[in-house]
């Protein structure tokens, strides 16, 4: 098999924070052939950068809580506990974006920033990407609410020892994406980054 496909057409149907298009297609099936013609439908030009905030001098993480939409049917509440992140706007670079999130939504200068990983949320529907990255701040003065008043942004931030965070995991608090992969990997990997990054190596 070649994973070769054919394009018959792509039409816009939505065009607003959301943009849709409608796809015709056909793909070589595993078994040889060719499917017959599908349709479907894609969200468009979503990409995002998110990073998950940790002080290895307090061994803390810095996240945020806010409203999602996505979230209204919960049993408790429709406010999430997330990395940091925002979306890659045209010519942006997503570590650019990991660095300006930080400052705009945790009030934190990321001093060093470590790539965990680039990931598709949901390709089924979406062509979103997210790249997710660990970044290196001070947590001692984090805290508050913040965000961009003209994106209705209410932020909160929360400041948690990674053990704890890592334990939330099993306790169903943290249920979103990135912050799931995120703790994940810190980890796996938070005993290696403490010691090079208090040891100031990038």
């Amino acid at each position: 098999m070649k994973y070769r496909f054919e394009l018959i057409e792509e039409q816009m149907v939505f065009d607003s924070f959301l943009k849709i298009n409608r796809y015709r297609l056909r793909h070589e099936l595993f078994q040889g052939g060719e499917s017959r013609e599908l349709v479907r439908e894609r969200m468009e030009g979503l990409q995002a950068a998110s990073v998950l905030l940790y002080d290895p001098r307090r061994d803390q993480v810095v996240l945020v809580e806010q409203f999602r939409i996505g979230a209204l049917e919960r049993p408790d509440h429709p406010w999430v506990v997330e990395t940091v992140g925002g979306y890659i706007g045209a010519g942006e670079k997503p570590d650019a974006v990991a660095r300006r999130e930080a400052l705009e939504e945790a009030d934190c200068a990321i001093e060093a920033l470590e790539p965990i990983c680039e990931f598709m949320v949901s390709p089924g529907i979406s062509v979103d990407r997210i790249f997710l990255f660990c970044g290196q701040v001070d947590a001692s003065q984090a805290g508050g609410v913040h965000g961009l008043e003209e994106e209705g942004e209410d932020i909160r931030v929360l400041v948690m020892g990674a053990e704890q965070a890592i334990a939330e995991l099993q306790g169903g608090r943290m249920n979103s994406t990135s912050v799931i992969i995120a703790l994940q990997w810190l980890a796996l990997h938070r005993q290696a980054l403490r010691r090079r990054w208090l040891a100031g190596e990038p």
